[in-house]
């Protein structure tokens, strides 16, 4: 991993930057070689919806979600809870999980912890 001060769009083509954000109506389906992925993300404990695809869009990037709604269920529990808006580390989790086995389940299941009201349909009677 590289770290830099300077702004992503300064250091990459802007066809090339996929935004990845949970407001997005592009879900991503595969993980491009040619591509480079900008977690979109806040450091708050408050969700601020579309904000960060409000950013996307002003810097006229193209967005994608993580496949959440395609593979996975929603959980019955207490309080009626369910995001699909994660933290910074865990859709790291969830893309490297991916990279590496090719598999939206495997990966879902790796970086989607149960507390946020979604399980792979295989778990959702557990």
């Amino acid at each position: 991993m590289d770290t830099t001060p300077e702004s992503y769009l300064d250091l990459f083509p802007l066809e090339a930057i996929v935004y990845l954000t949970p407001d997005s109506e592009n879900v991503l389906e595969d993980i491009e070689p040619d591509k480079v992925y900008v977690l979109g993300g806040l450091v708050d404990e408050s969700i601020h919806k579309e904000l960060t695809l409000r950013r996307a869009r002003e810097q006229s990037l193209r967005t994608a979600r993580l496949p959440i709604r395609e593979y996975m269920v929603k959980a019955p529990n207490s309080r009626n809870y369910h995001s699909e808006t994660l933290a910074i580390n865990q859709v790291f989790d969830v893309l490297s999980t991916y990279y590496e086995t090719r598999s939206w389940p495997a990966a879902l299941r790796a970086g989607v912890s149960s507390g946020k009201g979604y399980v792979l349909p295989d778990t959702a009677e557990q």
